[in-house]
């Protein structure tokens, strides 16, 4: 299962798309942060709360991005029924292709820290940041990240077609993302509107960003992240159904 990991990163990184979204990402990041207007030096507060409200939207296509080719090209090129002949279950070949996706989410993510070094250098007093609160949030955007990563796995194992698998992608993780917040501005749910909320991922990621790491949050992550790849594995077992 590792040497699909390997495999699979060796091939997004020695690839020019996998280049260009880690790039793309830094690049609006970094512009957002320390060029455009309203930037934290404009601002003149050490914090990167602006990070932590943008990186969700640019991983609704950054993700999608980095796994829609996981499956769907294998689906493509008939290489899929190759590997599944190999000692590997369903399963296992949809978490080394979901460890591969995620690790280079992080390695799109990493250089970000270097915003945090910058902003506690450029403290008064040196070093006066939130810690607590930034550090929440990069774990509450890892498991973010974790998320979409799934939800593009399980888009990606529905069809052949990466652009598909990329705008299928892209829909679940909105909707998981927005969708149930918008929903519960309706008066239709009456006294459920905190409970439908809760449904989506915002509300969980929104807690986590405020430096206060609860279980419950965690724990819904987790089920997120195991529904969609019990899903994807299901996919694929589905093509011997008879």
């Amino acid at each position: 299962m590792f040497a699909l990991v390997r495999k699979e990163i060796t091939g997004f990184l020695g690839s020019l798309i996998g280049h260009i979204v880690i790039i793309v990402f830094l690049l609006i990041t970094g512009l957002y942060l320390w060029v455009f207007p309203d930037n934290l030096l404009d601002q003149g507060y050490a914090d990167l709360a602006p990070l932590f409200a943008l990186a969700p939207w640019v991983f609704l296509f950054l993700v999608p991005a980095i796994t829609m080719r996981s499956i769907s090209e294998e689906r493509r090129t008939g290489t899929l029924e190759i590997l599944l002949t190999k000692p590997l279950t369903e399963l296992q070949v949809v978490l080394a292709k979901y460890i591969a996706c995620l690790l280079l989410v992080a390695v799109a993510l990493l250089p970000t820290l270097v915003y945090w070094y910058t902003i506690s250098d450029l403290a008064l007093p040196q070093g006066n940041v939130d810690t607590g609160g930034i550090l929440g949030s990069y774990i509450g955007l890892l498991f973010l990240a974790a998320c979409f990563v799934a939800v593009g796995i399980f888009a990606s194992a529905l069809t052949e077609s990466q652009i598909v698998a990329f705008l299928i992608a892209v829909f679940l993780s909105f909707f998981l993302y927005l969708g149930f917040e918008l929903l519960a501005d309706y008066s239709t749910f009456g006294g459920l509107e905190g409970a439908v909320r809760r449904l989506g991922i915002q509300e969980h990621y929104m807690s986590m960003s405020r430096g206060v790491i609860d279980l419950r949050d965690a724990l819904y992550f987790v089920g997120v992240i195991g529904l969609f790849l019990l899903l994807t594995r299901t996919v694929l077992q589905s093509r011997t159904w008879s």
